[in-house]
């Protein structure tokens, strides 16, 4: 018997056809009111980066996204709180589908809706826009992380400021994607705290590429960009060190000076600042409001991490609503009691 020996597709179990950017595009349209949101907001992103707008540029929401519903509720929430410290504050709701993660485990919303292992993209790709239309229809702008270079062609003329994160930052294709993103970008310190080099990345992200992607109608295509000069870094500590105190600010911005870049700065209140522990965000955020109060201080931004409901639970089958399942939250009353915080500073 003769044997047909293959040099490809080896472990290849499946492959399955995806709806188009351009087909899903049609039928789920981004609408007059979302489009106003979209482009009201990424300048007024653009004015804080530029120093033109004073505000605190805030991206606050949950961990992750995995249940639009509860997703839509903190949406509602933050809108009215929005209004009420819109003077201090440009609030941007965090609404992240995509998660990188160490080893194994969910990758989210957009890869495994049903968080069953089921896969069913077609179906992320497309709750996940509808999410979003919901979102911004209500006023009420999205900051996402990008982690899937194909994603951004089915989502990202509604995003309004857009994350590399920390484990990403030195990968080339990420930066060749953030180089032609629409929107601004904010690039996280490395996991083990090293911002050299996210400060490298943000030169790449500046800078003009060319790259293999896909177009609107999901063929492969060379994508050239122009580079993205509104992108800035996120410090979120790491390597078991915080990096949001008032001297390991002033050292960032120094780095960031030196290399040529604007000492724009976020500052992630989570992850390694908190020790990921949600009431030590509060000790981060109350940081960086007092760090404000001084003329030259870099801090443009912050993020916080929250949801319904205070800290997260494991996958099961019986989900608690409004908790998180990846990164444990702040809960809403502790969320609207910081954000204003800010109006009395």
């Amino acid at each position: 018997m003769n044997l047909i020996h293959k040099t490809e597709d080896l472990r290849v179990e499946s492959v399955t056809q995806l709806v188009t950017p351009r087909e899903l595009k049609t039928e789920l349209p981004i609408t007059d009111i979302s489009k106003k949101i979209v482009i009201r907001e990424r300048e007024a992103v653009h004015a804080v980066l530029e120093r033109r707008d004073p505000r605190l540029l805030v991206i606050v929401g949950p961990c992750s996204i995995h249940d639009p519903a509860a997703a839509l509720d903190y949406a509602k929430r933050l809108v009215d709180l929005r209004e009420k410290v819109k003077e201090h504050c440009l609030i941007i709701m965090r609404v992240y589908f995509e998660k990188p993660r160490t080893t194994i485990g969910w990758k989210g919303f957009i890869n495994d809706p049903f968080i069953d292992h089921s896969h069913n993209m077609e179906y992320g790709l497309r709750a996940a826009r509808r999410l979003m239309l919901d979102i911004t229809e209500l006023g009420l702008p999205i900051g996402t992380e990008f982690l899937d270079s194909f994603v951004p062609q089915y989502t990202a003329d509604l995003v309004s400021w857009a994350a590399i994160g920390a484990r990403t930052i030195e990968s080339q294709p990420h930066r060749e994607m953030a180089s032609g993103l629409s929107m601004p970008v904010g690039l996280k310190n490395a996991t083990d705290g090293s911002i050299q080099r996210a400060i490298d990345a943000l030169h790449a992200c500046r800078s003009p590429h060319s790259f293999l992607g896909i177009d609107q109608d999901g063929c492969s295509s060379i994508i050239k960009t122009s580079g993205n000069t509104d992108t800035h870094l996120v410090l979120r500590g790491g390597g078991g060190k915080t990096n949001y105190r008032p001297e390991e600010v002033a050292a960032a911005a120094k780095k960031l000076r030196a290399a040529g870049l604007p000492d724009q700065l976020m500052v992630d209140c989570s992850h390694a600042n908190s020790g990921k522990i949600p009431a030590r965000q509060a000790d981060v955020w109350r940081s960086l409001l007092e760090q404000r109060k001084q003329a030259d201080c870099p801090i443009i931004g912050a993020m916080l991490e929250s949801f319904i409901e205070e800290g997260n639970q494991p996958i099961s089958k019986n989900l608690k609503y409004g908790l998180s399942i990846t990164d444990a939250c702040l809960d809403w009353p502790t969320t609207e009691n910081l954000l204003k915080e800010i109006t009395t500073g």
